[in-house]
């Protein structure tokens, strides 16, 4: 059985970010910013209640008689629970032999063509750790992108405008920003492993390291466009953000509605159609909130069993990263044009250009990604390089084909002034032939 590693990374983000943020609300009340101190404690306090939800709902103890532990949920210390109901799971493992095994058949990526198909057996335990990884993988993207990266965005907001950074602030921040960071590497992760389910998909830590890197700057970066645009236009952003949200929440259910299906019931037996309207639309939040500031690396699909579209979507990749560095150079062209003096010792252009860059650097790790480190990349149709390279002929050729089409029309232009020119000259020097020859025929 492999060691928890990312149960206890979730576990020491969440209990480590949520001592800061109170630490953080603390001193702001104590300096008697109210505001700052009640948006710190919501940024807080709403991800650790979703939180509770979620491993709730994943481990499906809304249903079972243990009141321990949803006292446990009620007081905020379920993932410490969990982690230690995780910790002895894994430190029974070897000691304990379990009667009851269940088979899985798990396909071997291809090598030269062929992949095989390997049955694996996987205990209660395995199981159960199983369910811990899953819930623990959901709760982390759920803080990651419902509360580390609002509460980063304000506490960058707050040092921005009191030019000002404290010890605990820049704690606060650093955490929040390493838990986007795992959150958007877990939702990766996941996305790989719900699209090529029924493959055997190892991940290699050069690939865990090429995501951290692709992430880190495509998130600081986002992070620090919509900060410096707040700073300058207080009113526009709101409209900002509304466009971005309601453009990703909206796009699921309009697919869902073209598509003519049937409304899921498939969720989860134990829900009513209120109970799963009210979970499909918690993930398109959650949706909407990943694609705010970073690529979801998933399509939900709301008329799909696994909500999820299994199909790699080049274009779809393709057109959200090219809006996406339009609308961050274009945040940062009004920036630049409305700038206060609090930027006055701030090379304006510099900055500007060393954020197009980082977002450009994550691309070039997105890409890398794909290319080299993606654990499935073998059963892709068409790797990046390919499609990039189908891209330039693409372009290359509709280049020639308008260049010939212009040639084409220039050389039809003259042409046809020629002609024009040709038949005047002819009505030119048949006039004295036809007058000599009516002439002719009145002196006959």
């Amino acid at each position: 059985m492999k060691f928890p590693g990312s149960v206890l990374a979730s576990v020491f983000l969440f209990v480590a970010e949520t001592m800061a943020a109170l630490y953080l609300s603390s001193t702001y009340r104590s300096g008697g910013d109210g505001m700052w101190q009640s948006l710190t404690l919501l940024f807080s306090l709403l991800p650790c209640a979703l939180v509770q939800l979620t491993l709730l709902f994943v481990h499906r103890d809304f249903s079972r008689d243990r009141p321990l532990v949803l006292l446990l949920h009620l007081l905020q210390l379920g993932p410490l629970f969990r982690c230690f109901e995780v910790l002895c799971i894994y430190c029974q493992s070897g000691h304990i032999e379990e009667p009851y095994v269940s088979i899985t058949k798990k396909r071997q990526m291809p090598k030269n063509g062929l992949s095989e198909e390997i049955e694996k057996e996987v205990g209660q335990a395995e199981g159960k750790m199983f369910t811990h990884r899953s819930a623990f993988s959901r709760a982390s993207v759920i803080q990651a992108f419902l509360g580390s990266a609002p509460q980063l965005t304000l506490q960058l907001y707050i040092s921005t405008l009191q030019q000002n950074i404290t010890v605990g602030r820049s704690v606060c921040m650093l955490l929040s920003l390493l838990s986007i960071v795992y959150g958007a590497l877990r939702c990766n992760i996941l996305a790989i492993k719900i699209k090529y389910d029924e493959y055997d998909v190892k991940v290699k830590p050069l690939a865990y390291v090429c995501i951290f890197l692709w992430r880190s700057f495509e998130i600081a970066t986002r992070v620090i466009v919509l900060v410096l645009f707040t700073s300058v236009l207080k009113a526009w952003v709101v409209l900002v953000i509304l466009i971005n949200f309601f453009s990703f929440f909206l796009y699921p259910w309009i697919l869902f509605w073209c598509s003519g299906s049937p409304f899921p019931e498939n969720i989860e037996k134990a829900l009513s159609r209120v109970g799963t309207t009210i979970v499909l639309c918690f993930l398109t939040l959650l949706y909407a909130g990943i694609n705010m500031f970073c690529w979801s690396a998933v399509q939900l699909k709301i008329n799909s069993p696994d909500l999820i579209s299994k199909s790699q979507n080049w274009y779809r990749l393709l057109v959200y990263y090219m809006l996406r560095f339009i609308e961050n150079a274009f945040l940062l062209l009004m920036w630049y044009l409305y700038k206060t003096d609090i930027y006055m010792y701030v090379c304006a252009p510099l900055l500007i250009l060393k954020l197009l860059i980082g977002y450009c650097t994550a691309i070039l790790f997105m890409l890398v990604f794909y290319q080299f480190f993606h654990p499935c990349k073998k059963l892709f149709s068409s790797s990046v390089s390919e499609s990039f390279q189908r891209w330039l002929k693409c372009i290359c050729c509709h280049c020639r084909w308008q260049k010939s089409s212009d040639s084409v029309g220039k050389t039809d232009v003259r042409s046809s002034g020629d002609r024009d020119e040709t038949p005047s000259s002819s009505k030119i020097s048949s006039m004295p032939s036809q007058i000599l020859n009516a002439d002719d025929l009145c002196s006959a």
